[in-house]
């Protein structure tokens, strides 16, 4: 069984603790001496879009930590120690009623962030209080003050033994997805992620929550960073109707942005069959996402098999009004991880699907060197082509969707696994600075179709050559394969694109792939 750390792992310990109860409706809050709202204030969307506006105006004010000492004694196993009582849940009181629960701050988590509840155009902000943990008597947050503040929050599923959205660090934010189980993470915003300056990490500073009177939850948030501000709207629905988010943002620079990522995910990948010579666990695969698939605005369906590279990768796809892209989780087969304990085949996928135009710009996928699956390494986000200079804003909107599969299956076959090994042919001395490829494909555009139909592979490389290219049916299952060579030496990558068609129709997704051929030396 594998061990979760860092921030990943503090948000899934977090979410494991606890079972639902309530805390009273806003009305009846002064009957519970736990329950302390200060004074009710008018709230609207529009008011918090002019309070972000404003906020661009001045210079940027970071948060004020306040006992950063003792949080900082608050580690790993401390915050495992912090329970939220049972009894001070927020709503939940029937039926599909979400209750809200409370995150502690901690050594990972030490700027407080405001909490609000809003009922009929007004907002009351929810005061912090010790009462609503439990802790051991001599716990080092008892030396915490009486008003420091909560870390974030997560929302319970009926019947209040587990949540399904989780709403913590920075701008982080994910679901348990349709397996109940949690797995990557979206986040606000992306700020010069693997650009030529540090990344910046914009944060949510402040939350407004309302029910949607259907299981949903509405959240509002102010985002502040050096670069900009913003505020949100994250419109969830309710698990049972599958968990799909309706974000729309408004954004205002205090200054010039190298790289805007906007509908940022953000991902795990250490090995999978791809890149099997990674592999220093005992378990057969270990990511929360195996690719990235892409639906271009021209219509062509992509997909990119992730890679843990020796160095930082940035791949950049061209495109204009991209109808959606997502970090999906294809390989569902429990045999391929062998992990009972953080069941990697559950974690779910999630498709970014922009609502109206986004114009120019690219898909830009991040890949980071790791050697374990604490870390998050993988980040895919939108990048407008136009410069982002200081003193401008910006209107997105756009769903996601947490999903087993893509929301919207292509008509075309699938790339289900990519395998690459020694070129060549077996029982044969093996060529020097060959690799050979498998890449195994499924779906109802090869129903009909064998050896004799004359289906063709069509590879492109950017650099060597490609021999021996093949497609043809799996036997004994519903799949078919193509394989090909590859020579190619030196260190810089070779930018593979690869399709399946018949006479002038494809049969299948493109495939591109970025293979160092130093990766097998």
């Amino acid at each position: 069984m594998s061990n979760e750390f860092s921030r990943r792992g503090v948000l899934a310990g977090g979410l494991a603790a606890g079972a639902l109860a309530f805390l009273p409706r806003l009305a009846d809050a002064a009957a519970d001496p736990r329950a302390r709202f200060g004074a009710a204030a008018p709230f609207s969307f529009d008011a918090l879009k002019a309070r972000a506006e404003a906020l661009a105006a001045r210079p940027y004010e970071g948060p004020e930590i306040r006992a950063g000492d003792v949080l900082e004694a608050v580690d790993f196993d401390a915050h495992q120690q912090i329970r939220f009582r049972d009894e001070s849940t927020m709503w939940g009181e029937a039926g599909n009623d979400p209750g809200v629960r409370f995150f502690h701050l901690g050594r990972y988590f030490k700027a407080p962030v405001k909490i609000h509840a809003v009922e009929k155009g007004e907002a009351r902000e929810l005061l912090y209080s010790p009462d609503y943990f439990d802790m051991p008597a001599d716990h080092v947050a008892r030396d915490l003050p009486e008003d420091i503040g909560f870390a974030g929050f997560r929302v319970m599923a009926p019947g209040g033994k587990t949540d399904w959205l989780a709403v913590l660090g920075a701008s982080y934010f994910r679901t348990s997805g349709p397996l109940d189980q949690y797995g990557l993470s979206a986040r606000g915003i992306a700020i010069d992620t693997a650009a030529s300056k540090p990344e910046e990490f914009p944060r949510f500073t402040e939350f407004w929550l309302e029910r949607d009177g259907a299981g949903g939850l509405i959240a509002y948030a102010l985002l502040d960073g050096p670069s900009l501000s913003g505020a949100y709207r994250i419109v969830s629905n309710a698990p049972n109707k599958g968990i799909v988010q309706d974000v729309d943002c408004a954004l205002f620079t205090r200054r010039a942005i190298e790289k805007l990522g906007v509908a940022p995910l953000t991902s795990m990948f250490w090995y999978s069959e791809t890149n099997r010579e990674d592999a220093k666990d005992w378990r057969p695969e270990v990511h929360d996402s195996d690719g990235l698939a892409i639906w271009t605005g021209s219509g062509e369906r992509i997909w990119r098999p992730l890679d843990n590279p020796s160095r930082v990768v940035t791949n950049a796809f061209l495109d204009t009004n991209p109808r959606g892209f997502g970090l999906m989780q294809r390989d569902r087969d429990f045999d391929n991880y062998q992990d009972d304990g953080v069941f990697y085949e559950k974690r779910a996928s999630v498709w970014v699907e922009p609502i109206g135009t986004w114009g120019e710009g690219s898909v830009q996928l991040v890949e980071i060197p790791t050697d374990d699956e604490i870390h998050d390494n993988i980040v895919a986000f939108w990048v407008p082509r136009a410069p982002v200079e200081a003193g401008q804003s910006f209107d997105f909107a756009y769903r996601l969707h947490w999903v087993a599969d893509q929301p919207y299956p292509a008509p075309v076959a699938r790339i289900v696994a990519t395998r690459i090994g020694m070129g060549g042919i077996p029982g044969q001395p093996r060529p020097p600075g060959v690799r050979k490829f498998a890449i195994d494909l499924e779906g109802p555009a090869f129903e009909g179709l064998d050896r004799s139909s004359g289906v063709e592979v069509v590879i492109d490389a950017s650099r060597g050559s490609v021999s021996n290219e093949v497609a043809y049916p799996v036997v004994g299952t519903d799949r078919w394969r193509v394989l090909f060579d590859l020579e190619a030496t030196g260190h810089d990558p070779v930018n593979l694109r690869m399709f399946v068609r018949l006479d002038d129709k494809a049969l299948s997704e493109t495939w591109i792939y970025q293979f160092f051929p130093t990766a097998l030396a």
